[in-house]
């Protein structure tokens, strides 16, 4: 398969999971060439996720470094091959590539977790409530940015409306109930489409209301991708300059579960936060 200069997120971290099982067997590049009798440079392409990798390779490979892990070796097989042609693929001009990575980590999650403060998760946001919130980012967009935006989002809604769709938990702050992007009318519509939404069985949404002790939290909106198996979850945080940061450390991965494991236990359940999301309607 020939190299790309431009591998995915996924791409990337097949490689990098391969490279955390050399490291582990203590194996250098050298010595593990040799043992799978390729080239170094071979090794090396592969774990920035330049070279696609076939199935049995990744296999061969596992084999080579003694994982014994079969699941995380069945798993990693998952992203092997050549770049999936997804619909995100055709907003590769369009949009940063940050966002298309997180497309496809949606596309293939088996379970997603978000944490809000100030905004609607994005997956559940309106038309009118997105356009709202890409109108007022700093610098301005032109007019056309903003589209391709707004339609960027509103597909990568399709996750949660496709046959089988993975389980999806939110949790938002009132804070992001009350901000009011795009005036009452906007407002009202996305409350009333968030608490919607909240019925579907594949998806919860807990709220946080002001004055809960102990919401353990910086201010900063985060998602958790969950992966086939924990090894492969991903962490986006959101930036202050509008793209998306992944973490995918265990350590990194264990505290940001922790912090929704507890931000959960601080929030109301699922049917009285759409008592309360209605509750706030009342007073628009």
């Amino acid at each position: 398969m020939p190299p790309t200069n431009s591998p995915t997120l996924r791409q990337r971290r097949l490689g990098a999971e391969l490279r955390k099982l050399r490291e582990q067997a203590g194996l250098n590049t050298p010595r593990a060439a040799a043992l799978l009798g390729v080239n170094q440079s071979r090794i090396s392409m592969i774990e920035t996720g330049r070279t696609p990798v076939s199935a049995d390779k990744v296999r061969s490979m596992a084999s080579a470094y003694e994982c014994a892990d079969e699941q995380l070796v069945d798993a990693l097989t998952t992203l092997t091959g050549r770049r999936e042609r997804g619909w995100w693929e055709a907003y590769r001009e369009h949009v940063p590539v940050a966002l298309n990575d997180l497309a496809e980590l949606e596309h293939h999650s088996a379970a997603l977790r978000v944490a809000l403060i100030v905004h609607i998760p994005a997956l559940l946001q309106t038309t009118d409530h997105a356009r709202a919130l890409f109108q007022q980012v700093a610098p301005p967009m032109r007019q056309y940015e903003v589209e391709h935006r707004l339609t960027h989002r509103i597909k990568r809604q399709g996750v949660l409306h496709r046959e089988n769709p993975p389980p999806y938990t939110a949790i938002v702050h009132e804070a992001a109930l009350r901000m009011g992007f795009g005036g009452p009318e906007a407002t009202l519509g996305q409350l009333k489409h968030l608490t919607d939404m909240s019925e579907l069985p594949h998806i919860t949404v807990k709220v946080v209301p002001f004055g809960v002790p102990g919401f353990p939290t910086t201010g900063q909106s985060f998602d958790y991708i969950e992966g086939p198996v924990r090894q492969l979850d991903t962490v986006q945080l959101d930036t202050h300059y509008g793209a998306c940061e992944f973490l995918d450390a265990e350590t990194q991965l264990r505290k940001y579960r922790a912090v929704l494991d507890r931000m959960e236990s601080c929030a109301l359940g699922p049917t009285q936060s759409r008592d309360f999301i209605h509750r706030i309607t009342q007073d628009i």
